[in-house]
């Protein structure tokens, strides 16, 4: 292990003044998009194309997705908007999160008086207050140049007239079957009497094309307040569900800032709390800043970062929350000192069991959700992670409306020590709690280097973190878009303590070598992700757009 040293600040400056000169020569970029679904980028560069500019393209992206990706994100959701204005260079996170009802309390899935059968993952009682039609509002309003009617116009329009069944979401309807079988609003969308359509069949919402053009018409107050809310809320509460009136009018986005996060001579902007993806891999990066990464073999830098994961994965598990609810020690969380110690424990000849860590002091996003990435020729740009949780949130849709509740309410800690959906435990930071958002594996990020720049994030649950690490670090180790949303995937969460692993993603000798220094490993089929990346080189002045290959999405520059 290399000696830990801070850099000297006269090196930083000259650092910092070369790259700064590059930026500056650095040709303007062009326009854009890698997300999830052909028809959502189609749809965010149509408002590039017309004028508006990369946070007009965000709202079109994600309403697009909320159609063509149900499974994965839409009305009834929430999520993390990371914008960066280049008029001023300001960067901030608009958080769109669920929160949790004025009825929620800490024993709201375990009390003994909660009907049986309570779930924090099925039927309306696991959603939380969606954010998504909020978000769409306030980029609108604040930061686009087009009105909201245009930018949700191509969404209302698919809605409408269909769109063809593909193999990626075939599979979500399949896996969640009975599930939809048992709404019958949902049921009657995604199925063909009872059974999973084929590949191609045509997807028609117009009930979800009638909520988007109430949206465009009367404006979002028209969802949180009014008719619409009050049918949403009896429907919630008639089927189990504890929202009110109150719930609803009381919604707001927050704009919070970003974590900037300095590694080497990168910078890097990413999610805050809520989010805990930031915490996680500043944490993992001021950890293994201490090692020469370059001199060690891919075997020991792969223990290495296990072991990194490992250990800020714990302190995410007891330390991290809503900030408007919980005081959260981010500085010394993310400072060098602690990463410092955190990693003499670390040794290269042997894996650390989970349970040799301090335990989690005891009194979690799926691989359904979606991101995208936009750049636009100002050099505006969005990196947006949104969700609704598991496959089709709860399975709930609320009749007349189109749309799926989420089941956020499970990224709580349910009951302490309890392990989620994702089998992410948590402490009393993270304890359901009224008005409270829960805590998110949700990282999108902007990396600048002397190189240029990377916006990424991508689904996955709780291996979100770990796939948007990777990507980072294979930008600094100068991969191509398209080599980084292809880099095989691997992940440790602290608990359960195994090393999960994408299906081939390392060779029989890769494995064994972990093996031998004591790392349990087991392949996971699902969950790997779907990242979408935009690169943006200051010195050629080339972007690039890649699509994570698992996935049926697709980037395109204008």
């Amino acid at each position: 292990m290399s000696a830990w040293r801070w850099v000297p600040l006269r090196l930083f400056a000259v650092v910092w003044t070369a790259w700064s000169a590059a930026v500056l020569a650095a040709p303007v970029p062009k326009n854009a998009v890698a997300s999830a679904h052909p028809w959502a980028t189609a749809a965010g560069m149509d408002m590039l194309r017309a004028g508006g500019n990369a946070f007009d393209a965000a709202v079109a992206i994600s309403a697009v997705l909320a159609v063509v990706e149900p499974a994965s994100s839409g009305v009834g959701g929430g999520g993390f908007y990371l914008l960066h204005t280049a008029k001023g260079g300001r960067d901030v996170m608009v958080d769109a999160r669920e929160t949790a009802p004025l009825a929620a309390r800490p024993d709201l899935y375990v009390a003994p008086d909660r009907a049986p059968g309570a779930s924090s993952t099925d039927g309306p009682l696991a959603a939380g207050i969606p954010g998504e039609p909020a978000a769409w509002a306030h980029l609108a309003k604040r930061y686009g140049r087009l009105p909201l009617q245009q930018s949700l116009a191509p969404a209302i329009r698919i809605a409408r007239e269909g769109f063809p069944l593909y193999a990626r979401l075939q599979n979500a309807i399949r896996v969640k079957q009975a599930r939809l079988a048992a709404s019958p609003e949902a049921g009657r969308v995604f199925l063909e009497h009872g059974q999973v359509p084929e590949v191609g069949a045509l997807i028609r919402q117009p009930e979800l094309a009638s909520t988007l053009e109430m949206l465009a018409r009367d404006g979002v107050q028209a969802f949180y307040q009014g008719p619409f809310a009050d049918r949403l809320v009896a429907a919630v509460r008639r089927d189990g569900g504890i929202w009110t009136r109150e719930d609803l009018a009381r919604y707001r986005v927050v704009e919070r800032v970003p974590l900037t996060l300095h590694y080497r001579d990168a910078t890097l902007v990413t999610a805050a709390p809520p989010s805990s993806g930031g915490v996680v891999i500043g944490d993992v990066l001021n950890m293994l800043s201490g090692y020469d990464l370059a001199r060690l073999d891919r075997d020991t830098r792969r223990h290495l970062t296990i072991e990194a994961l490992r250990r800020a994965f714990r302190d995410r598990a007891e330390y991290l929350g809503d900030p408007d609810f919980v005081q959260m020690p981010l500085a010394r969380l993310l400072s060098a000192d602690y990463a410092a110690g955190q990693a003499t424990s670390i040794r290269l000849d042997r894996a650390t069991p989970s349970e040799m860590l301090r335990p989690v002091t005891a009194e979690t996003e799926g691989q359904h959700t979606t991101h995208f990435s936009v750049l636009d020729a100002a050099g505006n740009r969005v990196a947006a992670t949104i969700s609704i949780n598991l496959f089709f949130g709860a399975t709930y849709m609320v009749p007349g409306t189109g749309f799926l509740l989420n089941d956020t309410m499970d990224d709580f800690s349910t009951a302490p020590g309890q392990p989620n959906a994702f089998q992410l435990v948590g402490a009393a930071a993270n304890a359901v709690g009224p008005g409270k958002r829960p805590l998110s594996s949700m990282t999108p990020t902007f990396v600048e280097t002397p190189r240029g720049l990377l916006i990424i994030g991508s689904p996955g649950g709780s291996t979100i973190i770990s796939n948007v690490l990777f990507g980072i670090l294979g930008w600094f180790d100068g991969l191509s878009a398209a080599e980084i949303v292809a880099l095989p995937r691997f992940h440790h969460q602290y608990l359960p303590d195994v090393v999960t692993l994408e299906p081939g993603a390392l060779s029989a000798a890769e494995r064994a070598a972990l093996e031998r220094l004591g790392h349990h490993l087991s392949e996971g089929r699902y969950g790997w992700g779907n990242t979408q990346v935009i690169t943006w080189d200051y010195g050629t002045g080339k972007v690039e757009t890649a699509s994570d290959p698992r996935g049926f999405g697709a980037g395109l520059v204008y």
